[in-house]
């Protein structure tokens, strides 16, 4: 589990890709004193585990359902990404809850600047905007933010100085891709509210034919 507070923008090193996985090779700094083999990383949002550690490089395994559901498989050399450590027990939860379990890729559909603010609209596969609220919580790129306005198949952001920063958003352009990871408050409710609505198949008949009244 992460918050979606970045702790640092690391560099890739090299993707090695094999038959129908990959292994991902990060350099970082500040979180490299910290982190040991098996620790979970979010890397660009996505919860990977560390399995080689070698100096200031750090070392993943990444799935054939890893390379589908996100775009890690497109990294290249000296590629830069979003690193965060998961979340401590006695840690404060800066912003929300970020499981690293990405649910789509989007786009960018367009930047503008509003004073020293960035205005950012993501493009979403239209089967997953319904997790997607107004003033809600997302995840891009492992980065917490909170949605601006909500349309049909797109929403904004608004990006702040210190996020583009120390994010990887600074560098991104329009039609670039971005791992999204909705609200885990959203897809739950929907799970909830499913089940309610179905019916159940233990009825007084079956009970008496299985024998139990």
């Amino acid at each position: 589990m992460f918050t979606g507070i970045i702790e640092e923008i690391g560099l890739v090193s090299e993707l090695i890709k094999q038959a129908s996985s990959a292994v991902l090779c990060v350099k970082a700094d500040k979180i490299l004193s910290d982190t040991k083999i098996g620790d979970s990383i979010s890397v660009n949002g996505v919860c990977l585990t560390i399995v080689e550690k070698s100096g200031n490089i750090l070392k993943f395994d990444v799935s054939p359902e890893t390379l589908d559901k996100t775009d890690l498989g497109n990294l290249k050399s000296q590629d830069k990404v979003n690193l965060e450590r998961a979340l401590k027990a006695d840690s404060r939860l800066g912003g929300h809850f970020v499981a690293g379990h990405i649910d789509c890729i989007g786009k960018i559909k367009a930047k503008a600047s509003i004073g020293d603010t960035i205005k950012i609209a993501f493009d979403v596969p239209q089967d997953f905007m319904k997790y997607i609220a107004s003033k809600g919580s997302v995840a891009i790129d492992g980065i917490s933010l909170t949605v601006g306005e909500v349309f049909r198949d797109y929403f904004t952001v608004y990006i702040i100085p210190h996020t583009l920063k120390n994010t990887t958003l600074s560098f991104k352009r329009e039609g670039d891709s971005v791992n999204l990871e909705t609200d885990i408050l959203a897809k739950y409710t929907e799970t909830l509210l499913s089940s309610k609505e179905k019916k159940s198949n233990i009825t007084p008949q079956f009970l008496s034919e299985h024998g139990f009244v």
